[in-house]
């Protein structure tokens, strides 16, 4: 079975494919970034908002927030920023999954835990879901706060940021064993 998922993703795992794929997450990403959160900024007063916020949050500064957000805020943070925030943690975890798995080819790591450590970015991306979720749900339901659903949320927050920390080191230290092995190639 590992095998067939091996060879599968090895013939389908093109730089071309994983550059498209690279290109249209961080597309996502940078209107994210660039666009959607500014303009839900525009009505937080300089508070973060809720998925800027990596060690989590509770209640009171989720209420104080969208307070401050005010009905229009609140409106934009749902129906501007949400959406694309749905896109982006899909196309996080299979893109930075196939990151991992093309860099593991490319210095011949041919082993079983590659399979256990690709799946550091969809774990992120299954948290960025739960967290964008419990956000939505606090979002209809204010000003009806419930704490365990900010707690849960918050939850979620830290696990979406631990697991994207995980995939970022992953490939950093891919990355290095891929440029080590270059420069002793080179050596030869």
């Amino acid at each position: 079975m590992i095998k067939k998922i091996n060879n599968y993703v090895s013939r389908k795992n093109t730089f071309k494919r994983v550059f498209f794929l690279f290109l249209a997450t961080n597309v996502i990403y940078g209107i994210i970034i660039f666009v959607t959160i500014p303009k839900v900024m525009k009505y937080s007063d300089g508070m973060k908002i809720l998925d800027m916020l990596p060690m989590g949050y509770n209640a009171e500064y989720v209420k104080n927030l969208f307070v401050t957000l005010g009905e229009n805020g609140r409106h934009t943070y749902l129906f501007e920023q949400i959406p694309f925030d749905m896109i982006y943690p899909g196309l996080f975890g299979l893109t930075y999954s196939l990151i991992i798995f093309y860099l593991s080819k490319k210095i011949n790591f041919d082993n079983l835990s590659i399979y256990k450590i690709a799946l550091l970015p969809m774990f992120a991306g299954i948290f960025d879901y739960l967290e964008n979720i419990g956000v939505i749900f606090l979002l209809t339901k204010f000003p009806d706060l419930n704490e365990k659903v900010v707690g849960t949320s918050s939850l979620f927050s830290l696990g979406k940021s631990l697991f994207t920390t995980l995939t970022f080191l992953t490939i950093i230290t891919l990355l290095f064993l891929m440029v080590s092995k270059k420069i002793k190639m080179n050596k030869k």
